[in-house]
């Protein structure tokens, strides 16, 4: 795809001020990182405050007095026990079990609710949402907007200092704030393991907003690669990689994304297949792996037993600068699943060795 046709989001020409080196990503063209590189703003995320563009992720609202029951039919999650001004993760689920996508959701109380997805699939979750909702329920997309994230243990000083109320935000917890002048809505929460926020900003402040913040001590742009592998070390899950349409949420470790009720009540899309999964026990499992070497196992790699029979396959991988080495994501048959497990991994045609591991590799600072 070349970048003439690529979408861009309301951030491209400072991202390009900055020396962003972009790619394409989504249908966008994204910078994948700055002149300080990925392992800069990597570290930097975990020591400092790092500010990510997600402005290419899908922002709506959802409307009306039986929102919370029209998503619950569509998603095994808590919707309606949400709080006003929580959110939570959830999973829009298909008819034979399947994971269309995964998301946030948040009550804003007064019937509205604020939705988040994924950038590569908004296109299929808008319309799928859309089409199953009762009379008095409306989805409006906010195509206008852009969405920055800011990560690290010194974000919370450097978003108080803007706005002073969100220093007092639970983990999950959202305000409705104003940035130089212009109302914004910020949620305690992210995809880094750390500390941080999520801003949704009008699209035409979002330059002088994002330059306002990358203006505070301790922050720095990251780009996707710094994204990425924040994201593998803190042990969570990328769409079209680690989690997709074949998955299954039970297989992939996300049972807890379906709370008691829900599983009693078993009237979500998809409930048959996920709930039998779940009694039955899965026949493989998403499980963290660690190298006993220094190389990285990529995406695609193939997990071996002793034996050299294959078990599985590798579906995030890479080096961990935090960790200090590498660390993978993958599914394996359930009997190789238990942490400790001696398994080894087919790089470049050798099997190295490794071992099943819990996740996250590098612990979660999330504000509890």
């Amino acid at each position: 795809m070349s970048e003439e046709i690529l979408l861009t989001t309301p951030l491209d020409a400072l991202h390009r001020s900055l020396g962003a080196r972009m790619v394409p990503f989504a249908g966008y063209a994204m910078p994948v990182q700055y002149p300080a590189g990925v392992l800069a703003e990597h570290v930097h995320c975990r020591s400092q405050a790092a500010l990510f563009d997600v402005s290419h992720m899908g922002q709506a609202y959802l409307t009306g007095p039986n929102a919370a029951a029209a998503l619950e039919a569509l998603a095994p999650g808590d919707i309606a026990g949400l709080a006003p001004m929580r959110q939570r993760y959830s999973l829009l689920t298909m008819a034979h079990g399947g994971i269309l996508d995964d998301f946030m959701v948040a009550n804003l109380g007064g019937d509205r609710w604020f939705m988040v997805v994924n950038a590569g699939r908004k296109h299929v979750d808008f319309p799928h949402i859309a089409a199953n909702l009762p009379a008095g329920v409306t989805l409006e997309l906010l195509p206008d907007r852009a969405l920055v994230a800011l990560q690290g243990p010194l974000a919370v000083k450097v978003l108080a200092a803007l706005a002073p109320e969100v220093a007092a935000l639970p983990f999950m917890g959202l305000a409705e704030i104003t940035l130089d002048g212009t109302p914004c809505l910020a949620s305690r929460s992210g995809y880094t393991g750390e500390d941080g926020f999520e801003i949704s900003i009008p699209g035409d402040r979002a330059e002088a907003i994002t330059q306002l913040l990358l203006a505070q001590p301790g922050v720095m742009p990251a780009g996707l690669g710094a994204r990425d592998s924040l994201r593998l070390e803190a042990g969570l899950c990328l769409y079209g990689h680690d989690i997709d349409d074949t998955t299954n949420p039970i297989e992939a470790a996300l049972g807890w994304t379906i709370p008691k009720r829900r599983r009693a009540e078993a009237n979500f899309l998809g409930a048959a297949p996920i709930l039998a999964m779940l009694a039955d026990k899965p026949s493989r499992r998403r499980v963290g792996i660690l190298p006993t070497g220094r190389a990285p196992a990529r995406e695609g790699t193939e997990i071996v037993a002793p034996d050299g029979s294959v078990i599985g396959k590798i579906t995030s991988g890479g080096f961990g600068p935090s960790l200090g080495g590498p660390c993978a994501m993958g599914y394996v048959r359930a009997d190789f699943a238990a942490i400790g497990t001696d398994i080894a991994l087919m790089v470049r045609g050798k099997p190295l060795p490794a071992k099943i591991a819990a996740m996250p590799f590098v612990p979660h600072s999330y504000i509890r």
